[in-house]
């Protein structure tokens, strides 16, 4: 599958704005203004002018919309979902090459508030996403404990974890300790007969 730089961008921001609600990792990760604006010097969001409460409150509806891509059961609903929320922002297709980036689109009108600059860069990500035929690279982290959600961009769509430096190491550790645990009852009731 080809992604552009611009669209693994808008998917990189998408799983870490999602991984900011509360029933992802425990507590809201953007609970005030000055946790949205970290949010988007450290997701590098370009043309956001001030942000008030206002944004905040933006930025909680758009998650959680965006949370339903996520969990939809069909194509039909993920595209549905995805039309409703690039529509609603108002996308405004057009050429840029800021920052070192070289040319690429923005779907955005320049400084919108940044729940529609979100909406719109994010929902035609998904959009991209949705139009290959890829809504199962959209996924939740199979380990027991996690809630994250990621994109799976690998060649074979074979990704499981939200980081396979915790979750996914977490499961295997623990996977090895009840076979070592297994092996060492089999090794003790075999020696007691």
């Amino acid at each position: 599958m080809l992604i552009t730089h611009d669209t693994e961008c808008a998917l990189s921001i998408l799983v870490e704005l999602l991984n900011t609600a509360p029933e992802a990792c425990g507590s809201e990760q953007l609970p005030d203004v000055a946790a949205l604006s970290a949010f988007v010097v450290g997701q590098e969001i370009s043309e956001i002018d001030s942000l008030g409460p206002a944004d905040l409150a933006a930025v909680h509806r758009l998650r959680d919309r965006l949370r339903e891509v996520f969990s939809a059961d069909t194509v039909e609903r993920a595209a549905e979902l995805v039309n409703a929320l690039v529509a609603e922002a108002g996308t405004t297709p057009r050429l840029t090459n800021h920052d070192h980036h070289g040319w690429h689109i923005h779907y955005f009108a320049p400084h919108a508030a940044i729940g529609r600059h979100l909406a719109a860069e994010l929902g035609m990500a998904l959009a991209f996403i949705v139009m290959a035929g890829e809504l199962e690279r959209l996924r939740r982290c199979e380990a027991p404990d996690c809630a994250r959600v990621f994109v799976d961009l690998s060649r074979n769509r074979s990704r499981r974890y939200c980081d396979s430096r915790t979750c996914g190491n977490r499961l295997h550790v623990a996977a090895y300790r009840a076979r070592q645990r297994s092996a060492e009852a089999e090794a003790v009731a075999a020696a007691g007969r």
